[in-house]
This record gives structure tokens, sequence and C-alpha cells, in this order.
């Protein structure tokens, strides 16, 4: 009993003094963080540190799910095809990660001339020293800025303004992120929402028959989901849903 007290005082005394031992080469890395001004730049732009630049690339790669929902096409495909799962009744299939799969794709096929855009003009120029991390920056994010405007909704842009503080916008340059991605998410909701209705519609109409002949032929203990399910998809599969959906969301998007 005593051994196994001193081991566990051990461990604790351990705990305290790694940390303490590990703090001076923390503060040391933290010491290499630095700001710099770039004196030779007739323009008075800013440069930043090489170690400050890459605690900068994998702070964004740690937010890169987040980004993927927010400033992409991902929201609305992934609650087009919850809600399509939902109306075919079945809970489970496809599972989650052939949905997630499926949504991840499909994003990186629309998204593409924003991404292309956002590498030429943004990420390219600044790999090859041309134009500095702010410039890069802005015009790394330009790309994504026009493509949220155009599926953003004026009312969802001019609550979250008014909400924000701000006055009218004489152009879209002139909303700031802060803003624009909110209105975004909100405006791809709607639409996911709008378009997961009508999917939703003959489905439901199946159900009904289903239940009112289950209903008419006094079988009211069968589940009229287990009857109308097989129905469903065989609808489903005779009209050719999964190119149907997948084309209506590719085209949905507003590209400019």
């Amino acid at each position: 009993m005593n051994s196994r007290l001193h081991w566990r005082r051990l461990a604790q005394l351990l705990l305290v003094l790694v940390p303490l031992l590990m703090a001076p080469s923390v503060f040391a890395a933290a010491s290499n963080l630095t700001f710099i001004t770039s004196a030779t730049d007739a323009k008075g732009n800013s440069s930043y540190s090489v170690s400050l630049q890459v605690l900068f690339f994998m702070t964004m790669l740690s937010m890169l799910p987040a980004i993927l929902m927010s400033v992409t096409s991902f929201t609305r495909i992934i609650v087009v095809l919850a809600i399509l799962r939902q109306a075919l009744g079945l809970n489970q299939t496809p599972s989650n990660q052939v949905l997630l799969g499926l949504s991840l794709f499909t994003t990186l096929f629309i998204m593409a001339p924003v991404f292309d855009g956002a590498y030429t003009d943004g990420i390219k120029p600044y790999l090859d020293e041309k134009i500095s991390f702010d410039d890069a920056a802005t015009k790394t994010i330009a790309p994504f800025r026009n493509f949220m405007i155009n599926q953003t909704r004026d009312p969802d842009l001019a609550l979250f303004s008014e909400m924000g503080g701000f006055q009218k916008f004489a152009s879209p340059e002139e909303v700031p992120i802060r803003v624009l991605i909110p209105a975004f998410i909100t405006s791809e909701l709607k639409t996911a929402f709008q378009i997961g209705f009508l999917i939703f519609i003959p489905f439901l109409v199946i159900d009904l028959v289903v239940a009112s002949v289950l209903m008419s032929m006094g079988m009211m203990m069968l589940s009229p989901m287990l009857i109308s399910l097989p129905f469903k998809i065989m609808l489903f599969v005779l009209v050719d849903g999964w190119t149907l959906v997948m084309g209506t969301l590719a085209s949905s998007f507003f590209m400019k």
C-alpha cells in the first residue's frame, strides 16, 4: 500500500515538474514569433516572420472543417442529402460516411473555379514571392467572397448588417466577412430546406396512399412504412433519383 502511494506521489510530482522544465523551450519558441516590418518597401507594406506564418497556416488547418462548412457549397449539399435519406425512410442507408464523402467531392467539383481563382490570384504569386502576405490573403479570399455574395439573399444580408450596426453597403466589396459568412450560411440553409421540401413531397404522397390502403383493408397493426419503403426505393431508382438530385444541387449554385 505504501509503495503504491509512493509511486502515485512521484507521478504527481512529475506532472508538476515536466511543464516547468519545458517552459524555457516554450518561451524560446514563442520569442521567434516576431512581427517584421519591411523598411525597404516603398509602399510601407508589412511582412511576417516564417514562424508566425507557419503558426497561421497550422491554425488554418485546424479550422479547415469549419471553413469548409462556412464558405463553400458543402452545407447545402449535406442538408439536402440528409433530408433525402429521411424522406426515403432509410435512417442509416446510405451511411453518414457515404453522404459526407459524396458531399465533399461534389463540393470540390462545384468549388473548383473558386479554388483555382484563389490559387492563381493569391497563393501562387505569394509562393513565387511576387506579392506580400497581406495582398495574398486579400486576393485568396476574394473568389470566396464573390461566391458567397452570389448565393446570399439580400434580406439575410440586410438582417446581419443591421444587427452589426452597419449602414447600407454601396458595393459587395464593402461587406465585411463577419457579416457575409452568417448571412451566407442562413441563405444556404433556406435554399437547402426548400430543395428538401420538394424532394420530400412525392415520398410523402406514397406514404399517405399506402396508409390509406392499409386502413381501408383493416390492417391497422401493419406499419405503413414497412410497405411503402420498397415502393419509394423503386420510384427513386426508376426516375434515376441520384442523378436528378445531384444535378439539381450542382446547378442550383449561381456562379459568375
